[in-house]
Order: C-alpha cells, then sequence, then structure tokens
C-alpha cells in the first residue's frame, strides 16, 4: 500500500512520526517508527529519521510492505484461556513457555499455539515472528497475557500501555523480610552497562520506571507479596525487588545463583490480574489467572516452616 501527504503550512515544524499518527491512524506509532527506519517512509524521496521535523511542501511517501506469511508453524499446544472474543484473548501462561520464537526457541511457544488455535486471526502490527503479540512476559513468569487478534485491537492496546492505563497485579515471593507493609520503587530501568542480557537501575540509558508493592504474608526470610505496576519495563518487578535488597526466590540472574529450594526453576512471580478497555466496545475487562500450583506448594511449605 502507498500514500502520500503534502505539508501543508500549519504542519510546519511538526515531528513526522506526530504528523503519521494523526494523518494515518491505522498505524500504531511504534509501527511508523519503524517503518521509517527501514526507509519505507521518506520525505522528498530521502530516507529521514522519526524526530525529523516536516517543512511546508514537503512530499512524504509511505510505502508499508505486504506482511509475509509467518515462517513459524502452528502447533497444537494446549493453551489456557482466561478471555476471547473476536479481538482479544487473554491467556494463562505457563512456567517455562516462552512467549515469542527467538533464536533457541522457534518451536513450543506461545505464538505456536496461538497460531494453531486463531488461524489467520492475529494482528501484524509486531511482524513476522510476534503476531498478536502488544506485551509479554518472560518465560518463567506465569499468568495472564493479551493477545490481539487484528491490527485495530493491537494500536489500541498499545496506546493503554504507553498510557500505562492498563491494570496490572503481579504476586511474588521474595528473599528477606520486607520491613514496611507496603512501599514504591521509583527507579528508572536500562540495559545492563556490562552484561546485556540484564537490566539495571544503573543504566546510563534508562527509561521511568514504577512499581508499587504490598506485603500480604511474611515467613520470616521470605515474604509474599503483591506488586501493581505502573509502567511495564523488561523485568521490572525483577529489577526493582533486587535492587532494594529483596530479589525475588528463584531467580538466579537477579538474586542468589543458587535456589533454596530443588526443583523450583526460575523466578517466582505470577501475573495474576490484568484489566483493560476493550478496544472495540470501549468496556472495562479484567480478568485473573489462577495461582499456579507450584507457587501455592511453596506457599505451603513456607507457612509450615514459619
Amino acid at each position: 500500500m502507498s500514500r502520500s501527504f503534502i505539508i501543508e503550512k500549519e504542519n510546519n515544524g511538526a515531528r513526522i512520526d506526530r504528523f503519521l499518527a494523526d494523518a494515518a491512524p491505522e498505524l500504531s506509532r511504534s509501527r511508523i517508527q519503524k517503518l521509517i527506519k527501514d526507509a519505507h517512509i521518506t520525505v522528498n524521496e530521502k530516507p529521514v529519521k522519526s524526530n525529523y521535523r516536516l517543512l511546508t511542501d514537503d512530499v512524504i511517501s509511505l510505502s508499508i510492505p505486504e506482511l509475509k506469511e509467518p515462517d513459524i508453524l502452528p502447533e497444537a499446544l494446549p493453551l489456557d484461556i482466561l478471555y476471547e472474543d473476536k479481538d482479544v484473548i487473554v491467556v494463562n501462561k505457563p512456567k517455562g513457555m516462552v512467549v515469542h520464537p527467538a533464536p533457541g526457541h522457534y518451536t513450543g511457544t506461545l505464538v505456536n499455539a496461538l497460531l494453531y488455535h486463531c488461524k489467520d486471526q492475529l494482528s501484524g502490527i509486531n511482524g513476522d515472528l510476534r503476531p498478536g503479540i502488544v506485551h509479554r512476559i518472560d518465560m518463567d513468569t506465569t499468568g495472564s497475557l493479551i493477545v490481539c487478534k487484528n491490527d485495530l485491537a493491537h494500536q489500541n492496546l498499545s496506546e493503554q500501555l504507553k498510557e500505562h492505563s492498563i491494570h496490572r497485579i503481579y504476586i511474588a515471593i521474595v528473599h528477606g523480610n520486607i520491613k514496611e507493609d507496603e512501599g514504591t520503587v521509583n527507579a528508572p530501568i536500562g540495559r545492563h552497562p556490562i552484561d546485556r542480557k540484564k537490566m539495571s537501575t544503573h543504566a546510563k540509558q534508562s527509561r521511568h520506571a514504577v512499581t508499587h508493592y504490598k506485603v500480604l504474608e511474611r515467613f520470616g526470610n521470605y515474604t509474599y507479596i503483591q506488586c501493581k505496576l505502573e509502567t511495564g519495563r523488561t523485568h521490572q518487578i525483577r529489577v526493582h525487588m533486587s535492587s532494594i535488597g529483596h530479589p525475588l526466590l528463584g531467580d538466579q540472574v537477579y538474586g542468589p545463583k543458587k535456589c533454596p529450594f530443588p526443583g523450583l526453576t526460575g523466578q517466582t512471580l505470577h501475573a495474576k490480574t490484568l484489566g483493560f478497555i476493550h478496544p472495540r466496545s470501549g468496556e472495562y475487562i479484567e480478568v485473573d489467572a489462577p495461582i499456579p500450583e507450584y507457587f501455592n506448594n511453596l506457599l505451603d511449605i513456607l507457612r509450615k516452616k514459619a
């Protein structure tokens, strides 16, 4: 699909990505920025950057490439569906499942399962490897994850995520006894300066990040907490709780290298509650993912020891 725009006087000085977000509302801001980066959007037949300031009589050429058929194969994997309609699907992701294909994980992912379940009804905004995926949770984190079946839903929910209006409540078990009953960690998060697979609150380039936590139960050396995300950065809860001296139980990346509970794989973190405004009806939808068996078993063990 190709389109063009001639800039009039009232848009002189506007950023190109912001102008196109208004002029082509069917495209998300992130999609526009990627098209600019890939030179599918030009000004006066020349590539520009997303922050280019438009001039009167500039000619914007917009060429949207056809979406390629995903090379990722559908797989008949079990899905725990918490909510579904023609626009969105909310699933309860199990522990150990990768959300979307990546090097080393091209099968057995949530996307493989979704391609089988939804057939061709997944949004294409995030490309071949992440159809329908508007946000993700880590492989060893369980719980609620929303997936979009069309670009309208994807664009709308991307904006809700950007505005931090999606209601997200997690539960976790952390090391140590948190003294206060509740608190807030307000610390920017960015890529770790040395280990690029990790995130850090001491990165040179970081983004605003806020996590609110509340103590649910104490077990002496461990604390059961609830976390409410105000923002949604990569590894946010894991990084924030580690930064205040209370890393998540089982998190060998941001916590102790040796797990005190044999058989526990990865962090004890569950995305319990997810609430959002439905992209088509405007109705508030809230789903609650049941606490996984492994998590409840750990709570039982800790209660007996306390």
